[in-house]
């Protein structure tokens, strides 16, 4: 069952691109978000929730909750934000280190901040390292100002 929340990416022609969450009613709430040379940091926490079915950012937005900076805490939604930052940093260097290694890099990301690891394997990093992929190649493709839509599930 879908959420109905769509989220609408709008590439920038400066330092920021824009993210828009779209309820069902009609209410967006914009997000602006830093160019960081890969899709941006909100497409990556779509690419690893969608994926792997985990409640992150966009899942707690979708849920009703205000999209912010500054969530309250929450295991499984902390755990997706470290593996993000794995996903994220992997982008960084061309998306070739060794599944194992990222999810070592996740396992001492997750300690270092004092929670849970959630159990991802390699498959898990493989579906959502192809996500990623679809998603760039998408991005890519945008022309400055223009904008790609996405349904929350």
């Amino acid at each position: 069952m879908s959420s109905g929340v769509r989220l609408r990416f709008t590439k920038g022609n400066g330092k920021y691109d824009l993210m828009e969450v779209v309820r069902p009613d009609g209410a967006v709430e914009r997000i602006d978000c830093p160019k960081q040379g890969i899709i941006p940091h909100d497409m990556v926490h779509y690419a690893v929730e969608d994926t792997l079915r985990l409640r992150g950012f966009i899942g707690r937005v979708a849920g009703g909750e205000t999209a912010s900076f500054r969530m309250a805490a929450e295991a499984e939604s902390d755990g997706v934000e470290r593996l993000v930052e794995v996903m994220q940093g992997d982008g960084w260097s061309g998306g070739t280190t060794p599944a194992a290694e990222m999810i070592d890099l996740y396992r001492v990301t997750c300690e270092a901040r004092g929670c849970p690891m959630l159990p991802v394997d390699e498959a898990d990093i493989a579906a959502v390292r192809e996500r990623i992929a679809t998603l760039t190649e998408a991005w890519t493709a945008v022309p400055v100002g223009k904008a790609i839509e996405l349904s929350v599930a």
